[in-house]
């Protein structure tokens, strides 16, 4: 199972090691290189502390790979990425989590899936497993095998088990593409309660309607560079970048 699954945050304590929360999480110059292809080239870009970005741009733009090297899933062939002014570091990933498109679950049941989290947390809380399933609507399910839940429901436990390590990053890619709109609805206040509890969210979506109803701030990713980042008002007033402009205009990006 990807290591990016099991990833986020412990309980807050004074004692951890590493930045203090609420810091921003910032890329210097990050490029990926593969197959000689310059897949991110050269990002430069601060997220600051306390906020929903909403990731956007047209297929094949970087939007994911750039999810992925914030998150330290994959190495930058050049540049670096910094929490509060600290090298990413494996301490640091452990205060992040990550929730994929299609969500990777073990074959055990809905509340082992959150139970096997807080064991690798050192937490045996049933009363915490028990909150979060409550919390995303999935307390009725929890005996039931994980992989029979529908679609939606299963990223929905994808969240929760992200949630369960009290993450203070959490990146999601795409998790509500081809879900129901009732589904859509259920995870985006999921992410908004967690930004409200704190957590820095950073969101890849397609959907405008959805970057409208969340995003405080949009990055658009164009040719794996940033062809914009601005306040997610004035972005979608008023977009900068031709590339933006025809996207939000519903026309073919390249």
């Amino acid at each position: 199972m990807p290591e990016a699954i099991l990833t986020g945050a412990p309980a807050r304590t004074a004692e951890r090691a590493g930045p203090a929360p609420l810091m921003p999480l910032a890329a210097r110059g990050l490029t990926l290189e593969v197959g000689g292809r310059t897949l991110i080239d050269g990002i430069d870009l601060t997220l600051a502390a306390g906020r929903t970005t909403m990731i956007m741009g047209p297929n094949g733009a970087g939007k994911s790979l750039l999810l992925k090297l914030l998150h330290g899933l994959t190495p930058p062939t050049a540049g670096r990425i910094e929490w509060g002014g600290h090298p990413l570091s494996p301490a640091i990933v452990r205060r992040q989590a990550m929730v994929f498109q299609k969500p990777v679950l073990l074959r055990r049941s809905v509340a082992a899936n959150i139970d096997f989290v807080l064991r690798a947390r050192s937490r045996r809380d049933r009363a915490r497993r028990d909150a979060l399933l409550d919390h995303v609507g999935l307390l009725g399910h929890a005996g039931q095998p994980a992989r029979l839940l529908s679609g939606g429901e299963q990223q929905r436990l994808a969240l929760a088990r992200a949630l369960a390590t009290e993450p203070e990053v959490l990146f999601l890619d795409e998790p509500t593409a081809s879900l129901d709109p009732a589904s859509v609805l259920k995870i985006e206040e999921i992410v908004r309660t967690a930004r409200g509890g704190g957590t820095r969210i950073v969101f890849v979506t397609h959907d405008v309607g959805q970057a409208k109803r969340l995003a405080d701030d949009v990055v658009f990713i164009h040719r794996g560079r940033v062809a914009e980042h601005r306040r997610a008002d004035d972005f979608f007033a008023d977009p900068a970048s031709a590339a933006a402009r025809d996207y939000l205009a519903g026309r073919i990006v390249v």
